[in-house]
């Protein structure tokens, strides 16, 4: 029996549907719902004159139809403070008929603000909202809990390139791999098995399945939306308000670090272990303007509860975990990752160019 990577699952860990065509659900995990007429706003988040709202708090409005996320940008979704009449910076994300509004920083303590959905917000037939949706709340001084990444059709796969996927045997992946828009032969050091339905292949080294662009339907559409949900999750983590900043000059060696959201305009160096202490439900972001260099045999070791899926590296240059590292946490990289030999992995590996792994090991969440 051969399961489905292609559909968001509720939870890391839960099981996966049969294979089916619900591989062409549109991208970004979009909902498939549609309505005839002009769009409008179900509910909005912060609720209309909410105060004492989270200053690290996102805004989100969810519309009763799909949406053309192409119109859902900071033009068209805006946050201005009363106060100063000026415009919050943030990141656009949208989603399953959401869209969600991530200030770059923290919004003032006590202070006023209002949020307006306009009308340059439309659906995929290009009818816009009817007169702008807007509403108002008012901030505290408190800092709630972070809230995770939503990795869409990316969190099926352990291994996600659009470039390339190399090993040098033998590894052991625990997870499914993908690649697009490159096709099967970007794939090398696995000895692939094609299955008969050719919708994937199988590996030795891969306790899952490996899916290529090239595969017959529903595996290409099922990889360009899985490929563009990682994206968007590296927008979206790239766009959260860091809590703290240039922590350590870009060298954490040796720390234990709370839950949060950290940011280096520079490269981020883990030359000696780092714990990252926290329950369950706590979440980290790492926020990497450069590269993340891990070095050999050192350890991202959690504890308290803590769970590699909540853990997220966005990482703009290049991802370098050394021999025999240890690391933990899902790892959304702009260009290539490479694993030194024997260097292990509980989390996924997302990279926008190629993943290059040499006798390793990685475990996807929940696996």
């Amino acid at each position: 029996m051969h399961f489905n990577p292609f559909q968001i699952l509720p939870k890391a860990g839960a099981a996966l549907a049969l294979l089916s065509i619900a591989a062409a659900c549109s991208s970004g995990g979009g909902s498939s719902n549609s309505s005839s007429g002009a769009p409008t706003v179900l509910s909005n988040v912060p609720v209309d004159q909410t105060t004492g709202v989270d200053v690290n708090a996102s805004m989100s409005a969810t519309f009763n139809q799909t949406m053309d996320s192409a119109t859902l940008t900071d033009a068209t979704f805006t946050v201005t403070s009363d106060a100063t009449g000026t415009s919050v910076l943030g990141t656009v994300i949208y989603a399953n008929s959401t869209a969600v509004f991530w200030p770059t920083a923290h919004l003032d303590s006590d202070g006023s603000y209002t949020a307006t959905i306009t009308t340059g917000a439309q659906n995929p037939s290009g009818v816009g909202l009817t007169i702008s949706h807007v509403w108002t709340f008012t901030t505290g001084n408190t800092i709630g809990p972070g809230q995770p990444v939503d990795l869409g059709l990316a969190s099926n796969f352990a291994i996600l390139a659009k470039s390339g996927i190399a090993t040098v045997p033998t590894s052991a992946i625990t997870g499914n791999l993908g690649i697009s828009p490159a096709g099967a032969t970007s794939i090398t050091g696995f000895s692939l098995i094609m299955d008969p339905s050719n919708t994937f292949s199988t590996s030795t080294q891969v306790t899952g399945s490996v899916y290529a662009s090239d595969y017959v339907p529903p595996t290409p559409s099922g990889l360009t939306n899985s490929v563009l949900d990682m994206q968007t999750a590296f927008t979206d983590a790239a766009g959260r308000a860091p809590d703290v900043t240039e922590l350590g000059a870009g060298d954490i060696g040796g720390m234990t670090l709370a839950p949060g959201v950290y940011k280096w305009g520079t490269g981020l160096l883990i030359p000696t272990d780092v714990t990252l202490s926290g329950s369950a439900t706590d979440v980290w972001i790492f926020e990497i303007a450069q590269n993340l260099t891990v070095s050999s045999a050192t350890s991202v070791i959690l504890t308290g509860g803590a769970l590699p899926e909540n853990v997220f590296w966005q990482v703009t240059g290049l991802v370098d975990l050394g021999t025999t590292s240890n690391f933990s946490g899902v790892v959304l990289s702009a260009t290539a990752i490479t694993l030194g030999t024997g260097a292990s992995v509980h989390g996924r590996l997302l990279a926008q160019t190629a993943v290059n792994i040499d006798s390793s090991t990685i475990v996807a969440p929940g696996l």
